[in-house]
């Protein structure tokens, strides 16, 4: 793969992983735009590796916290995870309909739903239902306030982000906002969430590389740029939008799904052969 296009893809994914407006859609739709053949299996690894490095150093303190209480251990740090000793059990348990989903529909996540028509109607779908519960949401919770059914709707809503085109971020934060968390705090439950989820599918990653051949690509040039790429736009990406969230909203994000789902769909009709 030429090095420009491993550093475009990566930028992409690390932009738009933490941004609720779709990783996979903007990877599909940027290499459909410009004739590319779609990354290997390598450089899927890359990406994955590279946000899983992202969310894990932004959020080492918290995590460290997190896990330290889970098992009882008392430990200064983040008021609202100080509040909060279960949050460990709770992000597991939110963690569960994910992968199930995975496993269940892998393979049409992979091949019938990749497709600019589901893409564009999930991009429209969500995008709506993030309106509403902007509209809807009081915004009076914080993670201190997470309790079990909290955790049990956003992580179903997660299981959602299977269908390209979602946004794991876009449907758990919406899920959040349903469940009246603020948007800050619905916001890093969802990138918190998103750890486990996203090391289980490098891990399926690299182990399917493992039975295809070993994992000498691991080493080469374009894996190692596509990491550090996306790992480093995606910790400025996070560390930019929880910030805008302390006083902004979701709906330029809104906007742009709708706008963005819209343009999708009418390419894929203009493109389609005759």
């Amino acid at each position: 793969m030429p090095l420009l296009q491993v550093i475009v893809l990566a930028l992409v994914q690390g932009l738009t992983e933490f941004l609720p407006i779709s990783s996979t859609a903007h990877l599909y739709l940027t290499s459909w735009l410009f004739g590319w053949q779609l990354e290997g299996l390598d450089f899927d690894i890359a990406l994955h590796i590279g946000t899983l490095l992202a969310v894990l150093l932004y959020f080492a303190r918290d995590w460290v916290q997190i896990i330290a209480q889970g098992f009882g251990i008392r430990m200064k740090g983040d008021e609202e995870l100080t509040h909060n000793h279960m949050l460990l059990w709770l992000l597991a348990v939110a963690t569960v309909p994910v992968g199930i989903a995975g496993l269940v529909f892998n393979k049409q996540a992979e091949t019938a739903w990749r497709n600019p028509f589901v893409i564009g109607g999930m991009l429209i779908a969500v995008g709506v239902l993030m309106y509403l519960a902007e509209k809807a949401g009081r915004r009076q919770r914080d993670l201190s306030a997470v309790g079990l059914p909290d955790a049990v709707a956003i992580g179903v809503a997660q299981a959602l982000a299977v269908v390209p085109g979602t946004s794991r971020s876009g449907i758990t934060i919406t899920a959040g906002l349903f469940c009246n968390m603020t948007r800050e705090s619905a916001a890093r439950f969802s990138f918190l969430l998103s750890t486990p989820a996203i090391a289980a599918a490098a891990g399926k990653a690299l182990y399917d590389m493992h039975k295809k051949g070993g994992l000498h690509g691991l080493l080469h040039t374009d894996f190692l740029v596509g990491v550090a790429v996306s790992a480093i736009t995606g910790c400025l990406v996070i560390s930019w939008f929880l910030h805008y969230l302390r006083r902004g909203g979701l709906r330029p994000f809104v906007y742009y799904r709708i706008v963005f789902g819209i343009i999708v769909i009418a390419l894929a009709f203009i493109r389609r052969p005759a």
